[in-house]
């Protein structure tokens, strides 16, 4: 047990360009600036998260560092009059965990434009496992509906990398919306996984890995929502129906991108990167109501599973080589 002016949190330090990982019981003075003081209940296991603590990307320039994207909790002190002590919050985005210490310790300090409220509804548990991850999915479901893609719309939306956390929570906020959803995987033992989510139709990695033999296939879907990139990108520009639209999220899979013009042209397609780390507040605040009040979530707990903060470390090397499945929540406190 810490005393009140400490905190355990989730450390890594580099030398030599080696990045290496302990968990260590700090002084409340460690903590970064900002103005509010959060103790942290739960955090999420992301693929950015596992890059930060395998030193990949160079996300992190600034050692020690805690990690940890997002999280939520309860204010433990405020500066700041848009939060006082005992307020449930929750935070995605801003560079936490790469540029300002992040989620995977018992105490946080952040500025306080950064949090959001606890939508109504959903527990600290369960914004957690929605998380970047879900404010990703309904972000890239914002962008669809904006660029006039419907449950309605023929074709339906294909979601790529879908096993993944965003792809696992697109396709079943997808679903829950009434769209039809075509889940792309590469692990056939997810099929009945993504079926349970609400996919109608499971399509193979292989098929799409496929480079389009010019700039315009067969058109297949209204719209799709991308975490793969590279050549899987390429494919869906190209077999996307007239009018449209494609949300891209994740560059897993590279991010060159071999197309042309003409779907742009002759099809009309609309590209629209998705941001959810320097997103505007009130798009934020009303992708996270529209979470906890649109979208049934009576699957998330089966996509959901928790693990202790001990293990985040090794976790965070499963989740790059692919070996997670769904949602990882690390209980900050076990």
């Amino acid at each position: 047990m810490t005393e009140d002016n400490q905190f355990t949190a989730v450390v890594l330090e580099e030398a030599d360009g080696k990045v290496t990982s302990a968990i260590k019981t700090l002084d409340d003075s460690a903590l970064p600036d900002g103005d509010v003081t959060v103790a942290v209940s739960y955090s999420a296991l992301n693929y950015k998260d596992g890059m930060v603590m395998n030193g990949i990307g160079r996300l992190v320039r600034t050692y020690p560092h805690v990690p940890g994207i997002d999280f939520s909790g309860k204010v433990l002190s405020s500066d700041s009059a848009q939060y006082k002590p005992g307020d449930d919050v929750v935070l995605t985005g801003w560079r936490v965990g790469e540029t300002h210490w992040g989620g995977y310790a018992t105490k946080a300090r952040v500025k306080s434009d950064w949090l959001v409220p606890l939508p109504a509804g959903l527990s600290a548990k369960q914004a957690a496992a929605v998380g970047t991850a879900g404010l990703t999915a309904m972000l890239s479901v914002m962008a669809l509906e904006e660029a006039g893609i419907g449950p309605d719309t023929e074709g339906g939306v294909l979601v790529t990398g879908a096993s993944g956390g965003v792809g696992s929570l697109a396709v079943m906020v997808l679903a829950r919306l009434g769209y039809n959803v075509s889940a792309g995987t590469g692990r056939a033992a997810n099929e009945a996984y993504l079926k349970d989510l609400g996919a109608a139709e499971i399509v193979g990695r292989e098929e799409l890995e496929v480079p389009p033999k010019g700039p315009l296939g067969s058109e297949r879907w209204a719209g799709a929502v991308d975490n793969v990139g590279g050549t899987t990108l390429s494919h869906i520009l190209s077999t996307l129906r007239h009018g449209g639209a494609c949300a891209s999220v994740g560059l897993t899979a590279g991010a060159d991108l071999k197309t042309t013009v003409l779907p742009f042209l002759l099809r009309g397609i609309r590209l629209q990167g998705i941001d959810s780390t320097l997103c505007p507040k009130e798009r934020r605040v009303r992708a996270w109501k529209r979470l906890a009040g649109e979208v049934p979530l009576d699957k998330l707990d089966a996509m959901t599973h928790v693990e202790p903060l001990a293990r985040v470390v090794e976790l965070g090397g499963k989740i790059l080589q692919g070996q997670i499945r769904g949602r990882t929540v690390i209980d900050v406190g076990a």
